[in-house]
């Protein structure tokens, strides 16, 4: 076998050498590791992911906005559409308290209607709601007046009185453009109540400030509203609602009473779109999520890139908008009648000289962001990470309003505020002193998945709740849903797996329930309940031991449900699908000619694909073989498939599909674009119907999907995404334009494929052949489907990717992320599992011993057939010390023949050095097959 080019090792050497610290190199004598791990502290115990259990209430739900969590965990909450909903905990049902009639859409002066962000959007309770059972809604009212309002209501043990309505107040808006709403409340120690408006002007001709002054453009002009002392858009206000249903203006907010040109309801200006709001009660300070604009790079005459802003007001204050964003970076005056630029505006004395202004012109001081992050990477605030944006902030926590609740949180969280992404998909904790400064971040949960989280909150149970929004925009989405975070000071509940070791086959299927893996943490012993029924409902058994045994005789679907409950009376329980009256089908790759873990670029091998069904019958017979459906691709970005080279058993999940499109699933796309739907950005079918023929389109719309733009679909601005490289932004327009061709038909059976690699590419790909069957179901079973894969690797592996090791330390290349192998002590290992030797005589690999910056001594590789004592199949040469100073220091080839044996094995590469005396052996970069 051949390999292409070696990765630029003298590089990489001479990086890992000035980046370790001299008192670790000296460490590597006679130490199997040369980075102790901390201490478990009682904060980390207290935090750790498994004492959190996420608890799914309710699915399917259809843009959930906000919730409030009443006592004994029923949660109200509502959906933009206009449905007020309320889960019952005991019932463990969804029921819909009432549909508010609401305004969604908006009309420009054409007459076209386009999708709002109207609708109902926020909703909280009365402090004293226990004795006057009032509820408050903040919404688009119906009809053809252009506002949003906070309107209470009586509500009580699931019944709104809609006849108790009383608006207190109203938000004068325009319904032409979209966006920005804000829509959320709260309340502070003194029942004054706050809400957040967004700048209701549209983004969507300019991605920098929005201050479009020409006659007949105010919906583009946030000059209007959010830098207007006398309009309620683009504020957070405070008033203090009275019995009667009015309200009156507390003291202290950003503008006296009865001062000229003001409102005096605003307390803090300046905001784009404040979609999320949380008042501390104990020191009174503001915190809200402020969603940014969309320019990905900075542009002299224009302004700044964009950011999205989590902020702090500990008092009154003008916060930028539009004039300013991020840490008070300024945008330059525009003249949008003659596209020319003025001057940037002066932060310390901001000015609003807009015609669409109906308030002060000079403005309060600008106060900058207290967070603040763009696209791609943040150099103040890295672990944010990069992508779409969507600033959304929850509560701070304080231990003293849950002491009586029955699961608080941890004390550690004291004082933390807990911020969310909707785009990225996570929770983190902000850490400050007690003056509110910011001391740092870390994530929430983090092997758990938000999918949108929209509002974050915490019952009067001291649990956290979650509406999850989902990933499509303006849609009911499967992935929508209420959750309960659970934490658990001592006791745990069990952590529950189950299985069954078959999920569907032929009458009478035989299936083993297991338990296996169920554990607990110190209240064992566990007790056990299996209910098994069918969709019909017309079969229904309970099993109390772990394991049981069941026979299913009659065709249709079956649901098993576990319950595990511990001595503390703790409870998980989980659920296995099973099938019955349906045999799977049964498919398989071989490769008949070449070897099964390793390709050769651009030399051809064989493959063949069987199928057989149990009720269809085999292919070659019939429709069997036209339903088989059968691709091969060559996938260029290795990281795409993350699994090393296993024959038959690698990488269940990696894509068999192009890298465009798991591109694509890594990333934010799916928020915005679907595959044959508008969401609030075009179907990819639409993309790929509308430059089918457009030549240009390769070279022009990878640079729009890095830097973002608008005006092709409309005025939607596209997000841009510089976190993408050139190249990947090339392989998602090739998988978006290759939609609009016509499907490629199925390879054959069997067949010979050539993978087409360039001398020249330094990072060999994988070929991934995918093959799949759906059978036609049988006697009231449903159809199943079995897809198998088979991933060819290059034959060069990278020595830190092994599965297994011992006396090793690994190290991973800052920027390349390449992992290289110092083998630390004498016979130790590292491992493969089931690597093809097929074909394969020699084996080669890439190391080097600097004696004088890891004192290496040098050793042999040996190769292990099965176990580190198994057969020994070959040894390479002695691989010597090196003298060489770090600017000569080359990688040295080391190749050893091997005993011909073919088949799959695991394959143990050991390390020894005869006379060893102690400290490090060498480096290990790569095993290249040959």
């Amino acid at each position: 076998m051949t390999y292409a080019r070696l990765l630029p090792h003298k590089l990489m050497l001479r990086c890992l050498l000035f980046l370790l610290p001299g008192i670790l190199l000296l460490s590597f004598r006679n130490k199997p590791h040369f980075i102790k791990k901390a201490p478990t502290t009682q904060n980390a115990v207290d935090t750790e992911e498994n004492r959190f259990t996420k608890v799914v209430l309710a699915e399917k739900l259809d843009e959930p906005l906000d919730l409030a969590v009443l006592k004994g965990g029923k949660v109200l909450f509502i959906e933009r559409k206009g449905n007020i909903k309320l889960y019952d905990p005991a019932t463990k049902k969804l029921s819909i308290v009432t549909t508010m009639p609401v305004s969604t859409k908006y009309t420009d002066k054409q007459g076209h209607k386009t999708e709002a962000e109207d609708g109902l959007l926020g909703l909280t309770l009365d402090p004293q709601y226990y004795k006057n059972h009032w509820i408050y809604l903040y919404f688009s009212p119906a009809g053809d007046v252009p506002e949003n309002i906070i309107a209470r209501f009586e509500y009580w043990e699931g019944k709104i009185n809609l006849a108790s309505k009383k608006i207190l107040l109203h938000v004068a808006t325009q319904r032409e453009q979209c966006c920005h709403t804000g829509g959320k409340m709260d309340w502070d120690a003194q029942g004054n109540l706050y809400l957040s408006t967004g700048d209701n002007t549209s983004p969507r001709s300019t991605v920098y400030s929005p201050s479009d002054e020409r006659p007949g453009r105010s919906p583009w002009d946030a000059q209007k509203s959010s830098a207007n002392t006398n309009d309620l858009r683009g504020k957070i206000l405070r008033i203090h609602p009275q019995p009667d249903g009015t309200y009156t203006i507390p003291d202290g907010n950003l503008f006296p009473k009865g001062m000229d040109k003001t409102r005096p309801e605003i307390y803090t200006m300046g905001l784009r779109n404040p979609y999320t709001l949380f008042v501390d009660k104990h020191t009174g300070y503001v915190y809200w999520g402020e969603v940014g604009p969309d320019a990905g790079k900075d542009s002299v005459g224009r302004g700044p890139k964009s950011y999205d802003e989590w902020n702090i007001a500990k008092k009154p204050g003008f916060f930028g908008w539009p004039y300013f964003n991020g840490d008070n970076r300024a945008f330059y005056k525009y003249e949008f009648a003659t596209s020319t630029s003025g001057e940037k505006w002066d932060a310390d004395k901001p000015t609003n000289t807009s015609p669409n202004n109906t308030g002060l012109t000079v403005l309060p001081p600008t106060q900058p962001a207290f967070i603040w992050y763009a696209y791609d990477a943040s150099k103040e605030f890295p672990l944010l990470g990069t992508g779409g944006r969507c600033a959304m902030g929850g509560p701070v926590y304080n231990s003293d309003d849950y002491k009586a609740a029955a699961r608080p949180f941890p004390t550690y969280y004291n004082g933390k505020w807990f911020i969310f992404e909707w785009m990225r998909d996570w929770i983190e904790v902000v850490s400050m002193d007690k003056d509110g400064n910011y001391k740092g971040l870390e994530r929430f949960m983090p092997h758990s998945k938000f999918s949108h989280p929209m509002a974050v909150k915490f019952g009067p149970d001291g649990d956290m709740y979650v509406l999850e929004y989902g990933q499509g925009w303006f849609m009911q989405n499967d992935d929508s849903k209420l959750v309960r975070i659970e934490y658990s000071a001592g006791p745990r509940k069990p952590m529950i797996v189950v299985s069954a070791d078959k999920t569907a086959g032929s009458l009478p299927l035989a299936v083993n329930l297991s338990s296996a893996g169920t554990r607990d943490y110190g209240s064992e012993p566990l007790a056990y309940q299996w209910k098994v029924t069918s969709s019909t409902g017309l079969y229904n058994k309970t099993f109390t031991e772990p394991n049981p045994s069941i026979t299913f005789d009659k065709p249709g679907n079956y649901k098993a449900v576990l319950t595990v409950t511990n001595t503390k009376g703790l409870k998980s329980t989980a659920a296995v699908q099973v099938v019955a009256g349906n045999e799977p089908p049964k498919v398989n790759i071989d490769i008949v000619q070449g070897n099964k873990s390793f390709y050769i670029p651009n030399k051809p091998f064989k493959y063949a694909v069987t199928v057989s069904d149990k009720e269809d019958g085999d292919a070659g017979k019939g429709s069997v073989t036209k339903n088989v459906d059968v691709s091969i691709n060559y996938v260029s970005d290795v990281s795409l498939v993350e699994a090393p080279p296993e024959g038959h058993a690698a990488a269940q999940e990696a894509s068999g599909f192009s890298e465009g499109r798991v591109l694509i699933a890594q990333n934010d796309c799916k928020s915005c674009h679907a595959p044959n739907k508008k969401i609030i950005g075009p179907a990819y079918m639409a993309i790929a119907q509308k430059y089918k023929n457009d030549a240009k389109a390769y070279s022009k719309l990878p640079n729009k999907i890095i830097s973002g733009g608008n005006g092709v679909w409309g005025d939607v601005a596209m997000a841009a995404h510089p976190q993408l490289s050139k190249a990947d932004a090339q392989e998602i327009v090739k998988y978006i334009l290759s939609l609009a061709k016509p499907k490629t038909a199925s390879l054959p059976l069997s067949g010979s494929y050539t993978p087409k690699v360039s001398d020249t590419v330094s990072k060999p790909g994988v070929v991934v052949i995918n093959a799949s069957y759906t059978d036609k179901g049988f006697k009231g079973a449903p159809s199943l489907s079995t897809q198998e894969q088979l991933i060819l690797h290059p034959a060069k592996i990278v020595a830190g990717t092994a599965k297994s090791s011992t006396g090793i330390q690994k190290f991973k290349m800052p920027g390349t992320g390449e992992e290289m192998v110092i083998v630390m002590n004498n016979n130790t290992n590292i491992s493969f599992n089931r690597i093809d030797l097929t074909g394969i005589d020699s084996i080669a690999f890439s190391v080097i011993a600097p004696k004088e910056q890891l004192f290496a001594v040098g050793g042999k590789i040996e190769v292990h057939l099965d176990s580190a004592n198994g057969a020994l199949i070959g040894t390479s040469p002695t691989i010597l010390q090196d003298n060489s100073k770090i600017t000569e220091i080359k990688p040295l080839m080391v190749s050893t023949s091997i005993t011909p044996v073919g088949g799959l094995h695991d394959l143990y590469f050991v390390f020894t050095k005869d006379g060893y005396k102690g400290g490090a052996l060498f480096i290990l970069f790569d095993v290249i097959f040959k």
